[in-house]
């Protein structure tokens, strides 16, 4: 997968008749970035209550960015992580400017000893990793994974390090938790 990759997003719904058919067939058009060098998400879909509605036909992440779900929802993202050669310098810049980059929904300590990226967020997080690999840090330990590994990630402080010389794309489905 090349860098600044796009994604096909295929989404089903009703017609009238309470028929199936696919309501969406695009290039995911929500994705963001803060720069060079940082991570660039693509949004696919977005749930704001549990039990999810299934109702309407229209996109449900048409909306800015921001890390976590809405309350009592769900989001669902990719993300292409730089390595870090690029990244830290971007996060390094964001911390230097004020900006911690997390459009006021997350904690995050641009100044860590142990890596800038370290946020944590209310909620479950199902990870898995689709190409390159990543270190998954913790404040204590860390665990590489690989193409098709999978991490559960439980309100916990974290981070992500691509420690290669290409991106890392991660698929992400981050549901609101109680928190710890």
């Amino acid at each position: 997968m090349p860098g600044n990759r796009s994604f096909r997003r295929v989404v089903t719904g009703h017609n009238d008749q309470g028929k199936s058919v696919f309501v969406i067939d695009d290039t995911a058009k929500h994705v963001f970035t803060r720069g060079p060098g940082s991570a660039i998400v693509t949004e696919l879909w977005e749930t704001e209550s549990t039990p999810a509605s299934n109702r309407g036909s229209g996109d449900a992440i048409d909306r800015k960015m921001r890390l976590p779900p809405p309350k009592n929802g769900s989001v669902f993202r990719i993300i292409e992580y730089p390595p870090d050669k690029e990244r830290v310098a971007a996060l390094n810049c964001e911390r230097a400017s004020g900006d911690d980059g997390s459009g006021h929904d997350a904690a995050f300590d641009r100044n860590s000893p142990r890596h800038p990226g370290f946020h944590k967020t209310g909620t479950i997080d199902y990870a898995i990793v689709l190409a390159g690999e990543i270190w998954a840090l913790m404040d204590e330990g860390e665990v590489l994974l690989k193409a098709g590994d999978v991490l559960v990630q439980r309100g916990t402080n974290h981070a992500w390090s691509n420690r290669t010389d290409a991106p890392a794309y991660l698929a992400f489905v981050l549901i609101d938790a109680e928190p710890v």
